[in-house]
């Protein structure tokens, strides 16, 4: 397979400002997706025990989760 023939099957869309919002759309739509399940999987409730308890550790797992979700979606997107 060529290069031009494998590049032309790669694409979504022939405009690459249509690919980039359709390829921000799922990627932020997999995160959420993926933090909702965190929260519902969760032992205790998120929110309160970052805003309310002042819960350091459990601020650092959320963010440590958000961002592995981040480079799992972009590393899948790219």
């Amino acid at each position: 397979m060529t290069p031009r023939a494998y590049s032309k099957k790669a694409r979504m869309t022939e405009s690459g400002f249509l690919n980039a919002v359709l390829y921000t759309a799922l990627g932020v739509g997999a995160f959420v997706a993926g933090f909702a399940i965190l929260i519902k999987l969760a032992p205790f409730q998120l929110w309160k025990e970052v805003v309310q308890e002042r819960n350091i550790a459990v601020a650092i797992l959320a963010g440590a989760v958000a961002l592995g979700l981040s480079w799992i979606i972009a590393a899948t997107m790219h």
